[in-house]
């Protein structure tokens, strides 16, 4: 069993984006947004499932905004166009499932999908 503290302070000494673990089935990825701070349109090639964990944000897509506060959970077709604006310090759970979906990597790229950059990882918490 691998677990997180997903309440604890960003201890990583990289900003943005920490993923936390990715495999064929899904990829989760917490993310921190400072108040104002948005991630405009974009889609993906997989579900994107989206966890409000502290804060909230302004969540976009297919002609609806709607608030979402700590505890909301919303769920992002693949290809759908959605946006996410933060009205406070905001930490998200973003998890991408199956990863990576077909097509989510050019045939000339060569990135092993599964591999976690050990910059942009937060480790397993151990013990109790």
């Amino acid at each position: 069993m691998q677990r997180w503290d997903l309440a604890a302070a960003n201890d990583s000494d990289r900003p943005g984006p920490r993923v936390l673990f990715s495999m064929p089935e899904a990829r989760a990825v917490v993310i921190d947004l400072a108040e104002g701070e948005q991630l405009r349109d974009h889609q993906v090639r997989e579900r994107a499932v989206l966890q409000v964990l502290a804060g909230s944000a302004d969540c976009a897509a297919g002609g609806d905004n709607v608030t979402c506060g700590q505890g909301t959970l919303v769920l992002f077709e693949p290809g759908e166009t959605h946006s996410v604006h933060a009205l406070e310090a905001t930490r998200l759970l973003l998890t991408l499932a199956p990863w990576p979906a077909p097509g989510h990597y050019a045939d000339a790229e060569a990135e092993d999908p599964h591999a976690l950059p050990i910059h942009a990882t937060i480790a397993p918490r151990e013990g109790s």
